[in-house]
């Protein structure tokens, strides 16, 4: 058995979930257009610079999560599947998936947004497991805060360790795994892997891959 492992925002999907989580919500009017727009924007530039606070994004980006029923949340998130995520779901990405998995791999999403915004897209994927970012709650009432580390840089390689670890495997039981991403902040978990793969990759992740031999393929339609 080999693993496969992807990353979710601009790699399985043509955008960034998180992004366009916060947009939907101001284009609903649940979040103040003029404030969020501006944060979400600014966070998303940090997040592309490698110099994002994770902590700090995640009190802006759990916090709509804490003030809504989950009737209410559900209800958006099947909106926003619809008008938002399947769009961004290229074939080519769902190409990708349907290949390892034919292959007998293991698979998981492997991702730093948050498991109430990524649980319905990796199931949309035919993804079986997914590693994210887990916001906390209390009497089925989410905190507005994250539950454990965040999915995050060497976050991600400490939670998919544990996964694994759950389930009676490491690194060593895999003759080969894969992990595909477009950004430099998984750098980490892309020097864990055989088979680390840049997708549709930020410049400073490009460069990095052509150093190192990695390839450097695009899933985008």
């Amino acid at each position: 058995m080999n693993l496969a492992l992807f990353d979710l925002d601009n790699t399985l999907l043509a955008g960034d979930s998180d992004f366009e989580w916060a947009q939907f919500l101001i284009a609903k009017g649940v979040l103040d257009a003029e404030l969020h727009a501006a944060m979400n924007e600014e966070f998303f530039r940090q997040y592309k610079d490698g110099t994002l606070d994770i902590h700090a994004f995640l009190d802006f980006q759990l916090a709509p999560l804490a003030r809504h029923t989950r009737c209410e949340l559900d209800a958006w998130h099947a909106e926003f599947m619809t008008t938002r995520i399947r769009p961004i779901i290229t074939a080519a990405a769902r190409q990708r998936v349907a290949q390892h998995a034919a292959n007998g791999d293991l698979l998981a999403m492997v991702t730093a947004t948050n498991s109430f915004v990524t649980g319905p897209i990796c199931r949309e994927l035919g993804i079986p497991h997914l590693v994210a970012t887990i916001p906390a709650q209390a009497e089925g009432v989410f905190s507005g805060q994250p539950r454990g580390l965040p999915a995050f840089r060497e976050g991600k390689v400490a939670r998919v360790e544990a996964w694994l670890e759950s389930m009676g495997l490491w690194w060593g039981s895999f003759a080969q795994s894969w992990f595909y991403s477009d950004s430099h902040n998984d750098l980490p978990l892309l020097e864990k892997v055989t088979h680390p793969v840049a997708v549709d990759a930020d410049d400073t992740l490009i460069n990095i891959a052509t150093t190192r031999g990695w390839p450097s393929i695009s899933l985008r339609d």
